[in-house]
């Protein structure tokens, strides 16, 4: 019963993380590039969706269109809730890869004849992109746990079997939230150990892998203490 509900949390986290990156890449370009109002408009929403908590964007988003008649399932408004929610923190993390870029890049695409789009396109994004994997695995390892806060609006996900089986068998509670706790442990880990070596595959040259200069480091502090 665990694993057959930890699917629908696995699907509400493939539609938010797709949601959030579809939105968080045009709102992280419009805060880079875009002209002032639209910079404004950008971080207005990046700023709604991460200064307000989940549980609340869960409710206005299952409760909310009801007032104007318009039904969304419980589904559907935890993916649109959690996905905008995941946008306003994704679009951050693709805003330091892009201007972690050097400005030269983009001057260079330029006098190449590029227009700023096809720079962006074919030069600064596929660089961006890869470079924002270590900070995307960190916003990967929190929205898998956020869709267990799906279960306040009736998703009938993982943590809301365990509430039934914690109200009918008491003693039962704890073995439940346990074991949740161990199937949520393997899929972050497992979802960090796949990125990790996305990480190291699609790594750009003359940029450090996370942790590489840590090891540069230390490995100079060896050489010294052997020349020595």
């Amino acid at each position: 019963m665990f694993l057959q509900a930890t699917l629908i949390n696995l699907g509400l986290l493939a539609g938010l993380i797709i949601l959030g990156l579809v939105v968080g890449i045009p709102i992280a370009l419009l805060q880079v590039y875009g002209v002032r109002p639209l910079r404004w408009l950008a971080s207005a929403w990046e700023g709604f969706f991460r200064g307000v908590p989940a549980l609340v964007l869960l409710f206005l988003f299952f409760f909310g269109p009801a007032q104007f008649g318009v039904q969304l399932s419980a589904f559907t408004a935890a993916i649109l809730a959690l996905g905008f929610r995941s946008s306003g923190y994704q679009s951050q993390i693709f805003r330091g890869a892009i201007q972690s870029i050097p400005r030269g890049q983009m001057l260079a695409a330029r006098s190449m004849g590029m227009s700023r789009l096809q720079a962006i396109r074919y030069v600064v994004l596929p660089q961006a992109l890869r470079l924002a994997i270590p900070a995307w695995s960190n916003e990967f390892s929190s929205v898998i746990k956020d869709t267990t806060l799906a279960y306040a609006i009736g998703v009938n996900e993982v943590l809301r079997q365990v509430r039934y089986i914690a109200d009918r068998y008491y003693e039962l509670a704890m073995p439940a939230y346990l074991t949740v706790a161990l199937i949520f442990l393997v899929l972050t880990y497992g979802g960090n150990w796949l990125l990790g070596r996305l990480e190291r595959r699609w790594a750009l040259p003359g940029f450090p892998m996370r942790g590489a200069e840590e090891r540069i480091e230390r490995g100079r502090e060896i050489a010294a203490e052997a020349a020595r």
